[in-house]
């Protein structure tokens, strides 16, 4: 690891970037970034008014024509050179993820940081490969092809739960597309998205083609969305949210991307390796301390299998170590705040009306007290409506709940408003490939639970949002597709025109 700058230092001139500058924000109030696992001050800063966001949109409309001009491949090379940079950084990036958001160093260090790196390398190959269909006479009389052209200023918005890359989700199909972008990032998390601008200022992108305003959702977040020169916002965030998002950008007529809420199932059918899939669930619920809109909430669990897992599990619980998230035994850190740990818990304590904590359920004193720290928890015999299984909880809860059919298994999977991330665990080919055909859901893994890769888009159905964040299926959401025709023939009064006026 690097250093570990002063983020007071590194950030006193402000925390809103705009047009390649660090400056403070005009909108009269503070904010203060908190170290969620000690609760002290990491950085107090001034949020972006609405003047702010202004000013960043103005100075990405400005960029606009020269970055939309470059050629894929002067695009591509600088991309190549911000993957370098951030690799360089790597430290300082996983130090102050860690610290903004209570991740352990070793997700930063392993996960976070190098998934965004990889992602950079792989938009620095993309923008060399913006395709359309191939040019060809499809009426007889003319020839045809499609043009992908930039669309313009995007305005997105990322949350806290990964803040370095979301914001590279965000940033890198729309810069490698040829737009130019204002970020608004959480204001709890905005060291790495700023960090992340700055790095991008050093592999020489031009100024004003990345802007980072930090500023809350009701006024620096709408300001952006509703704004007249934003052509495209794209948001992840919770669902409700992401309606109000929705309200504003369809007013102005923008386009829209949606990466909203998940509650993952986990369905493990009778011959699944029971071990795998106990060891694939505490490692799927507790990724992040279970703040990831993918991690597994509900497992379904096949019932000559359903005893033993619960068992198993919980076991398994246990054992994962709770600490200081620099420390290098440390399993899992605190949530992002004592509010969001607060809501996780109310959560648990209401269930315990209507069903069982097996483990966990409650947060640890001692050392870790002013943390806000909570067990790793699991629940069994909650009823398939209860809010524990249907609703969002984002944080280290797992519920597991019997099925007996796979019919049943199938449909309990599917029963809920959400549809971003599932998984299915069988060693019967077929049965798991039905499991992948009929769950609802924009990723289906088989055998194991999490991973990603930047090659392969990540999106969900139904409440869960639309459209695609990595892979190349992104630029469907970031360029404008246009069909050029040309005339063949060189004949003044065409034979379609008799249509509209004359005779053959």
């Amino acid at each position: 690891m690097g250093n570990r700058f002063q983020v007071k230092d590194r950030f006193a001139d402000g925390a809103q970037y705009i047009d390649g500058q660090l400056r403070a924000g005009t909108s009269g109030r503070s904010h203060t970034v908190v170290d969620p696992a000690t609760g002290d001050e990491v950085l107090t800063y001034e949020l972006a008014g609405t003047a702010d966001v202004d000013a960043a949109v103005a100075a990405a409309k400005r960029a606009f024509p020269a970055w939309s001009g470059a050629t894929p491949g002067e695009r591509s090379d600088a991309l190549h050179r911000l993957a370098a940079v951030l690799a360089e950084q790597a430290g300082d990036f996983a130090y102050a993820e860690s610290l903004q958001c209570g991740k352990p160093l070793k997700l930063s260090t392993e996960f976070d940081v190098p998934g965004t790196i990889d992602n950079t390398a792989f938009f620095a190959g993309a923008a060399r490969h913006l395709q359309g269909q191939a040019a060809g006479e499809y009426s007889g009389d003319h020839t045809s092809y499609v043009r992908r052209e930039a669309i313009g200023v995007v305005g997105s918005i990322a949350p806290w739960n990964y803040p370095l890359q979301m914001a590279a989700w965000k940033i890198l199909p729309a810069i490698a597309a040829g737009n130019t972008i204002v970020l608004k990032p959480a204001e709890l998390t905005p060291l790495t998205s700023l960090m992340f601008a700055q790095a991008a200022k050093e592999a020489g992108l031009p100024d004003g083609v990345v802007n980072i305003v930090t500023g809350d959702g009701r006024v620096a977040g709408e300001h952006l969305v509703g704004h007249p020169d934003v052509v495209m916002t794209s948001f992840t965030g919770s669902t409700a949210v992401g309606r109000r998002v929705a309200e504003i950008a369809t007013a102005t007529v923008k386009r829209l991307h949606l990466e909203l809420g998940g509650k993952a199932p986990f369905l493990v059918f009778d011959d699944a390796d029971p071990e795998a899939a106990a060891h694939g669930a505490v490692a799927a619920s507790l990724i992040n301390t279970g703040q990831d809109c993918t991690a597994a909430t509900r497992a379904y669990v096949q019932r000559p299998l359903h005893d033993a897992f619960v068992a198993r599990v919980a076991e398994l619980m246990e054992t994962v170590r709770l600490g200081d998230p620099f420390a290098p035994t440390t399993d899992l850190g605190p949530l992002v705040s004592h509010a969001q740990r607060d809501r996780v818990a109310g959560f648990v304590e209401r269930a315990r009306g209507y069903a069982t904590v097996v483990t966990g359920g409650e947060a640890p004193g001692g050392d870790l007290a002013a943390g806000a720290y909570y067990r790793p928890t699991l629940v069994a015999g909650a009823a398939q409506d209860s809010e524990v299984v249907q609703s969002e909880i984002f944080g280290p809860v797992l519920v597991v709940l019997p099925f007996d059919t796979d019919d049943e298994g199938i449909a309990l999977a599917n029963d809920t408003p959400y549809g971003l991330a599932a998984s299915a665990w069988s060693r019967d080919l077929y049965r798991a490939n039905r499991a992948t055909r009929e769950i609802k859901a924009g990723c289906v893994w088989v055998n194991d639970h999490i991973p990603i890769i930047s090659e392969m888009p990540h999106g969900g159905y139904k409440a869960s949002g639309f459209g695609k964040d990595m892979s190349v299926y992104s630029f469907e959401e970031y360029t404008q597709v246009k069909h050029v025709m040309y005339d063949n023939t060189a004949v003044a009064a065409k034979d379609w025109h008799r249509t509209i006026f004359g005779d053959r």
